[in-house]
């Protein structure tokens, strides 16, 4: 049996076409389905449908055997125990910095609202500069709008949020896109099968 971790939403729809091309193909729909295990067409494979930021966790500790995950979500977990094995390239964006336009001068240390802290925290370490971080978990466009943050880290798609809330991109982190991820015990108990689930689904993105 095969456990592959994914979340609702963009990642589900956009990692269906790969899976259903490694012939697997799903029997509910998550959307609609409360089942939090969904059965496929291939009796040796489910997929376990959870939160985004859960999928590292589950597939570190083997409650997945491999799992799709954002590479935002995977910077900030920082797990040793899973392979990164393929890019997907899918649910494409970009992690950045972002803030006012007209940036204020400041007499204190930047406050960064964001939910990637170790991530912000290992970036402006890099430059040497120290700054605050508040952790928020959504709405983070609204930070520097009621003065709670200067500036803010999150990922961007098209950036329309942004701009409907007076903010544009400061400086890019990372490229941000899905990636296919296995356990390290999975990989060696069953290897055969892991394998041949990777290729199929690495031939899929092409």
């Amino acid at each position: 049996m095969l456990k592959i971790a994914l979340s609702k939403g963009r990642i589900f729809q956009e990692t269906l076409p790969l899976l259903k091309q490694a012939g697997i193909e799903p029997l509910d729909d998550p959307e609609r389905s409360r089942k939090l295990i969904l059965d496929t067409n291939r009796e040796d494979v489910k997929l376990v449908i959870i939160r985004a930021s859960d999928v590292p966790t589950y597939v570190e500790y083997g409650a997945a055997d491999l799992g799709v995950a954002g590479k935002d979500v995977l910077l900030e977990y920082g797990g040793q125990d899973l392979y990164e094995l393929v890019d997907l390239r899918i649910a494409c964006c970009k992690l950045m910095v972002a803030g006012p336009v007209q940036m204020p001068t400041l007499q204190r240390r930047l406050r960064i609202a964001t939910k990637y802290v170790n991530i912000t925290k290992g970036y402006y370490a890099d430059q040497g500069e120290q700054v605050e971080i508040i952790k928020l978990y959504g709405s983070m466009e609204l930070a520097p709008l009621v003065g709670l943050a200067d500036l803010i880290v999150d990922v961007v798609d098209t950036g329309n949020t942004l701009r409907a809330n007076g903010l544009e991109p400061k400086e890019k982190i990372a490229d941000i896109s899905s990636r296919l991820i296995v356990n390290k015990a999975s990989m060696k108990m069953k290897h055969q099968p892991v394998k041949h689930l990777v290729e199929q689904i690495a031939a899929a993105v092409g």
